[in-house]
C-alpha cells in the first residue's frame, strides 16, 4: 500500500519537474563552454613521466613511459595553441624544441610574468650543444622551486644531468607515475577478469538470488518532489543563490585556492539541505507503515567487512567499463569539455586546508548524500513500481544528469548503473556509499599526485 497523492502535490511535482528540466537543459548547454580538464591532465602526466624517467628502471620503462617521454611531453604541450598557453608552458615547450627556429616561434610572443623574461632571453640566446655558462646559475636558482621548469631549461642551456637532474625529485615523480598509472591498470585487469567471471555465471544461471528489495511506500510524484524539487530547484539553484552573497562577503579576504574550496564546501553543504528536509518529511509520513528490518533506506552499516569487499569488487568491475565508455566517447565525438570544475580546483590546490575541505566534499559528503537520494530513495521506488531493469536505468540517467556535464554524461551513466546494481545485489546502501567514496577518493588522489 502506498500513500495517497493529492492534486496539490501532483501540481507541485509537475512544476518542479518543468523547472528542473529547464535548469538541467541550461546547465548541460553551459557545460559545452566549460573547458575540459583532460588536456591539462595529459600534460601533467607527461611532465611527471619526463621528470621520473631517470628513476624508472629500464625493465619498467616500456610499461610506464612507452616511447620517449620528451617527445610525448612536447606533443602534449603542442595540443594547446601558443596564444592560449600559460607562460610556464611556453617556456617548457621552447626548452624542449630541437631546432632554433621552433624555439624562436614559441618564445616570440611577449610574456605576462616578468620573472620569465630573463629565461626567455636566455633560451633565445642559447645555441644547442654548448656548456652552461657560470652567469646562468643565478637564472636557474630563480626557477629552482619548479622542478620541471628548472630541469628542462637547465638542459636546454647546456647543463649536464649531474647539474640539472635532481635524483630525489625523480624518485618522487616515479612513485607518482607508478601509482597514477599502476592502480588503474591493476583495476582494469582485475575488473575485466571479474566481469568475464560474472558473465560466465550469468550464462550458466549460477548467480545467487538477490535479496528482496525494500522500498519506501512512496509514489513517483514523491520522487519528483525529492529530486526535481528538492535536489535541483531548491538545492542547486535557490538555496545557493540565497547563501552566495554571505559566502562571498565572508571569503573575499581569503586567498585562492582556499577561497574557492570554502565556497565549494559551503555551497555543497547548503545544496543538500532541501532534499534532506524533504526526505525527512517523507519518512515521517510513513509512521503508519510497518518499519522493515534495517529501516526504509536499508543502510545496514554492519557487518563492515562484507560491505568493504562488495564496494571494492564493485569499484574494480566498473572501472574498465567507465574507461572504455570514456574512450569510445572521445573516439566517436571528441572531447566535449564540460569537466567538473572541482577537478581543476583539486589539480591546482596545494594548501592542506583547501585540500582537506575538497576531500571532505568529494569523498565524504558527496557519496553520502548522492547515494542517499539516488540509490537509497529513488532506485527502490522506481524498481518497485516499474521493475528492476527500468529502475536501474532511470536512476543511473538521473544521477548522470544531476552532474550537468555533457562530456562526463556517458561515463557517469555507467558508474550509476554499477552503483545501482550493487545496491540491488547487496540489499544494502552502505556498500554503495563506500564504492562511491572509493571512486571519488582514487580520482582525488590521482589529481593531487598530478597537481
Amino acid at each position: 500500500m502506498r500513500q495517497a497523492t493529492s492534486v496539490g502535490k501532483v501540481a507541485l511535482a509537475s512544476l518542479s519537474l518543468f523547472l528542473a528540466l529547464l535548469i538541467w537543459g541550461k546547465g548541460l548547454q553551459e557545460s559545452f563552454s566549460r573547458p575540459s580538464v583532460v588536456p591539462k591532465l595529459s600534460v601533467r602526466q607527461q611532465e611527471i613521466a619526463w621528470l621520473a624517467t631517470p628513476a624508472i628502471p629500464d625493465t619498467l620503462k616500456p610499461f610506464f613511459l612507452g616511447d620517449s617521454s620528451e617527445i610525448k611531453l612536447r606533443d602534449a604541450l603542442r595540443e594547446t595553441p601558443l596564444d592560449q598557453m600559460e607562460d610556464r608552458e611556453r617556456i617548457v615547450l621552447a626548452a624542449l624544441e630541437t631546432t632554433d627556429e621552433n624555439r624562436r616561434l614559441t618564445l616570440k610572443m611577449p610574456f605576462e610574468v616578468e620573472a620569465f623574461v630573463p629565461v626567455q632571453e636566455a633560451l633565445l640566446a642559447s645555441t644547442g650543444g654548448r656548456n652552461i655558462e657560470p652567469s646562468t646559475f643565478n637564472l636557474l636558482k630563480s626557477i629552482k622551486n619548479d622542478p620541471l621548469l628548472y630541469q628542462v631549461v637547465c638542459l636546454a642551456l647546456g647543463g649536464g644531468k649531474d647539474i640539472c637532474v635532481d635524483s630525489v625529485i625523480s624518485k618522487t615523480m616515479a612513485f607518482r607515475l607508478i601509482f597514477s598509472q599502476g592502480v588503474p591498470a591493476v583495476a582494469i585487469l582485475l575488473g575485466s577478469v571479474l566481469l568475464i567471471r560474472q558473465a560466465w555465471l550469468f550464462l550458466g544461471n549460477s548467480n545467487g538470488d538477490w535479496p528482496p528489495l525494500v522500498s519506501m511506500p512512496l509514489s513517483l510524484v514523491d520522487m519528483v518532489l525529492l529530486v526535481a524539487g528538492g535536489f535541483v530547484v531548491l538545492g542547486e539553484v535557490l538555496f545557493p543563490a540565497l547563501v552566495a552573497p554571505f559566502t562571498e562577503s565572508v571569503t573575499k579576504q581569503i586567498g585562492s585556492p582556499l577561497r574557492e574550496a570554502l565556497r565549494v564546501f559551503v555551497g555543497y553543504s547548503v545544496m543538500t539541505l532541501p532534499p534532506l528536509l524533504i526526505l525527512r518529511e517523507q519518512l515521517k509520513g510513513l509512521k503508519h507503515f510497518d518499519l522493515p528490518v534495517g529501516g526504509w533506506l536499508q543502510w545496514h552499516l554492519r557487518p563492515v567487512a562484507p560491505a568493504l569487499r562488495q564496494a571494492s569488487v564493485g569499484w574494480v568491475m566498473v572501472m574498465p567499463l567507465v574507461l572504455v565508455t570514456s574512450w569510445l566517447m572521445n573516439s566517436l565525438v571528441g572531447d566535449q569539455g564540460g569537466s567538473n570544475p572541482l577537478l581543476e580546483l583539486v589539480l591546482r590546490s596545494q594548501e592542506p586546508l583547501s585540500l582537506t575541505l575538497l576531500l571532505l566534499t568529494t569523498v565524504v559528503f558527496a557519496p553520502l548524500f548522492e547515494e542517499l537520494v539516488f540509490r537509497g530513495a529513488l532506485l527502490p521506488v522506481l524498481a518497485q513500481a516499474y521493475g528492476r531493469v527500468l529502475g536501474v536505468i532511470v536512476s543511473a540517467l538521473v544521477f548522470a544528469l544531476a552532474h550537468l556535464s555533457v562530456g562526463e554524461f556517458p561515463p557517469l551513466v555507467v558508474l550509476g548503473l554499477g552503483l545501482a546494481l550493487l545496491r540491488l545485489s547487496s540489499g544494502r546502501l552502505f556498500p554503495c556509499v563506500l564504492m562511491h567514496s572509493l571512486w571519488n577518493g582514487v580520482t582525488f588522489i590521482n589529481l593531487v599526485l598530478l597537481g
